[in-house]
């Protein structure tokens, strides 16, 4: 090769590497603002002409980096307002795209583009938005600092989908008064990201600029965009006003009675407030809110499980700005708050520091009460005033410091919880991860009488206070990862307002994993992880020894595998429950477990999976070793572009001496239409079905126990805050003395809200 082509080899390869790090520059279109664009997915409007193009040219996963199989063309533009952005995403064959109308936030299996946006280009937080084919919406905000993703969240902005002959087109446009920025600058430079979702044999993520999987930092190998000059943040105020009526009855049902409906009418009017007080910190405060959850939650088994099951907050107000309230240690739990009267959110960031403090009160208390072994659920039926403050600063690219402080109380019951945390990355592939915390609580003396087993022994009228550490140590590069962490909570530590079913344990993790890719059309991805922990408490008795093995695989047909064994050394309840001592008064009993599962999407809106276990499993209650298996399939199908079925059943049971303990059998199906973007109609039907031996389990138990509950929800959403919900809701029951399903309780309910933004 001669110097001069090896020189301008040279130079075209940094020319290369300098486009492909050049800024994407967002032009302001004065055109737009004099309504040229109207959000139909028509593309037509003359000011697109002038919007700057942005390809949509890697595919960086499966594949890394390589050519895109599909064209896409974005195009970005702005009027000081909105930021819009178009998408052209062509296919060879258009029959073969996934779309399906869906309520918001439900696309993810279906063709899709995508806007990924960090507003203070600082690699912290990143605002994303997507829509399918058909328009539907779903958004997000990810945090690097956790690495979570909250789907929460929900903007208000405005899409627009349509399939053509060659693909389909997208039309969005943001209201730059819903983000937060620095709107002191003379002109914003943000990291942007425009995605492409391509569903075919693999799920590829086609995206406007290269992903480096050395580098697990997504958000920091965003593309430099420039542009909104003059923008600025208008304090923005929202009223939405809303309206819950409905009727419910009750009864009491017994093998002899079956008492009159008992009917309370509820006609509810409440009010949500959003101010925007200055461009960084906003105002939420709700007065009377309708704090009642619409849709059902999904239905979990209980049998043998000896810690409180953890339910996913579905209510709007605690949702909003949810994320400024993580930490590494998840102090909260907004299940734990069922009807307050009154709240209010204060969430704020200025430059490198952020913070929220969110108070409510509740017209009961109640709490998880941790053990080290099983936890409790504590009920005082008393007003109780709740509180949480959240502190970060990230002082540097590298180092963020935060402060907590959490409180519950009510009469004669306190829990305060405060401390501070860390991160430091010092690389891409390195960080540590620290949180210290200190707790204060108090319970009235009547409540150890509520409850039994290990919570009644620690909940005590005396005030006790303890401490709790995590430290957590990760790498991460392109094959390699592995952890070390350290979790312990002392014997009186409680965090009320948190998910903490378990203290007074030190916890020492250990893991890592290495990962293969291929270009197979079989295989994509094979991943190899391991993990050992072991579990003491206060006074270094052990509780749990763990190690586990699994492999994963990726491939065709969005197929994914695994294959994992577990062995478990851990101790079983205590023979006398009257102490916490644990040497001595338990016996260490060993589980050996088998875990499978795959899953996979061979056409288009059918989705196949399964999760199974099996082998020997602690019998909890009667304290021994028996052979279990659980198994839980689950498919989800859209039979058209409307109708969609959702089914899920768990089946699990546990033998002991080659005789049954128990058999838990629990469906819950889900038959949705969806008329538009806008509007759907659900059936949610949850059917349980427990049967537990009397022969082979001490003490008494309900041989059969049978829970049948039905929702039925027609829902029509002009946005996430302007919409209107009707439903009926029934359960009904059976035991040893009650034969057949017996409804117990029944409503209707209607709900109506409205935003109005000035």
């Amino acid at each position: 090769m001669t110097k001069f082509r090896l020189c301008m080899l040279v130079l075209g390869s940094l020319w290369f590497s300098a486009a492909q790090a050049a800024e994407i520059i967002i032009p302001k279109i004065p055109t737009v603002a004099e309504g040229g664009i109207v959000i139909d997915a028509d593309l037509s409007e003359p000011a697109w002409q002038d919007a700057t193009q942005v390809d949509i040219a890697y595919d960086t996963w499966p594949a890394e980096n390589t050519p895109a199989p599909v064209k896409t063309t974005a195009y970005v533009m702005e009027d000081g307002e909105f930021f819009y952005i178009s998408f052209i995403a062509e296919d060879p064959d258009p029959t073969q795209i996934r779309a399906f109308y869906r309520d918001r936030d439900k696309i993810s299996d279906d063709d899709r583009v995508g806007i990924r946006l960090d507003t203070y280009n600082d690699s912290k937080l990143a605002y994303k938005f997507y829509i399918n084919a058909f328009g539907v919406q779903a958004d997000a905000i990810e945090n690097e600092i956790t690495r979570t993703e909250s789907a929460a969240w929900d903007g208000i902005w405005h899409s627009a989908g349509m399939v053509t002959a060659t693909g389909y087109q997208v039309e969005v446009a943001i209201p730059l008064r819903m983000l937060n920025f620095n709107d002191r600058l003379v002109s914003q430079t943000w990291k942007l990201e425009l995605l492409r979702f391509y569903p075919r044999d693999v799920r590829h993520r086609l995206s406007s600029n290269k992903i480096e999987r050395a580098n697990p930092c997504w958000i920091c190998q965003m593309s430099q965009a420039t542009g909104f000059a003059g923008a600025t943040q208008s304090n923005h105020f929202t009223l939405v006003p809303a309206l819950v009526m409905g009727a419910s009855q009750q009864r009491t049902v017994t093998s002899n009675t079956k008492e009159d409906w008992q009917t309370d009418n509820n006609l509810e009017p409440s009010l949500d407030v959003k101010w925007g007080i200055t461009p960084n910190i906003s105002l939420n405060a709700t007065l009377n809110p309708d704090y009642s959850q619409v849709e059902a939650d999904e239905a979990q088994v209980s049998v043998n499980d000896t810690f409180a099951l953890f339910f996913t907050e579905k209510r709007a107000f605690f949702l909003d700005n949810a994320d400024y309230f993580s930490s590494p240690m998840d102090l909260v739990y907004t299940r734990n708050l069922s009807s307050p009267d009154l709240g209010a959110k204060l969430t704020g960031r200025h430059e490198q520091q952020s913070f929220a403090f969110f108070a409510a009160n509740d017209k009961s208390t109640t709490f998880i009460v941790p053990g080290n072994i099983s936890s409790g659920i504590a009920f005082l039926d008393q007003k109780s005033e709740n509180a949480v403050l959240r502190y970060r600063n990230d002082i540097t690219p590298q180092l963020s410091l935060g402060g907590i402080s959490t409180m519950r109380q009510s009469d004669y019951y306190h829990n305060f919880v405060y401390g501070l945390d860390m991160k430091y990355q010092w690389n891409d592939q390195n960080k540590l991860i620290a949180q210290v915390l200190h707790s204060d609580s108090q319970y009235p003396a009547e409540l150890a009488a509520q409850l039994s087993g290990e919570a009644a022994l620690r909940v005590s009228e005396k005030g006790v206070s303890d401490s709790a550490q995590y430290l957590d140590y990760q790498h991460e590069n392109r094959n390699w990862s592995w952890y070390s962490a350290y979790l312990g909570m002392g014997e009186n530590f409680r965090a009320d307002m948190g998910y903490q079913p378990q203290t007074d344990f030190n916890k020492h993790m250990h893991g890592g994993s290495y990962q293969w890719f291929s270009d197979s059309l079989w295989w994509n991805r094979l991943r190899l992880r391991g993990d050992w922990d072991i579990t003491h408490n206060s006074d270094s008795e052990l509780l749990e020894k763990e190690a586990e093995m699994e492999i994963q695989l990726w491939g065709a047909a969005q197929s994914y595998s695994f294959l994992g064994l577990t062995q478990r050394d851990r101790v079983g309840s205590r023979l006398d429950g009257s102490v916490l001592r644990i040497d001595g008064n338990s016996q260490l009993f060993t589980e050996r477990l088998f875990n499978i599962g795959a899953e996979i999407q061979p056409y288009p809106g059918l989705f196949l999976g399964f999760e199974s276990e099996a082998g020997k499993k602690l019998d909890f209650r009667n304290n021994r070793i028996g052979d279990g298996f659980e198994l839980s399939p689950e498919l989800r199908w859209n039979i058209d572009a409307h109708f969609q079925v959702q089914a899920r059943h768990i089946y699990r049971t546990l033998d002991a001496d080659s005789v049954e303990v128990f058999t838990a059998n629990l469906t819950d199906l889900r038959l949705s239409y969806q008329f538009s973007v806008r509007s759907f109609l659900r059936l949610a039907l949850i059917y349980s079905d427990i049967k537990q031996n009397p022969w082979n389990n001490s003490g008494d138990v309900i041989v059969r126990s049978k829970t049948l509950g039905s929702q039925l929800l027609y829902s029509y959403k002009l946005n996430p805050q302007t919409l209107f919900f009707a439903g009926y809701s029934d359960n009904a029951f059976s035991d040893d003395d009650i034969q057949d399903l017996t409804p117990t309780e029944r409503s209707i309910f209607m709900k109506f809200s409205y935003a109005w933004m000035l």
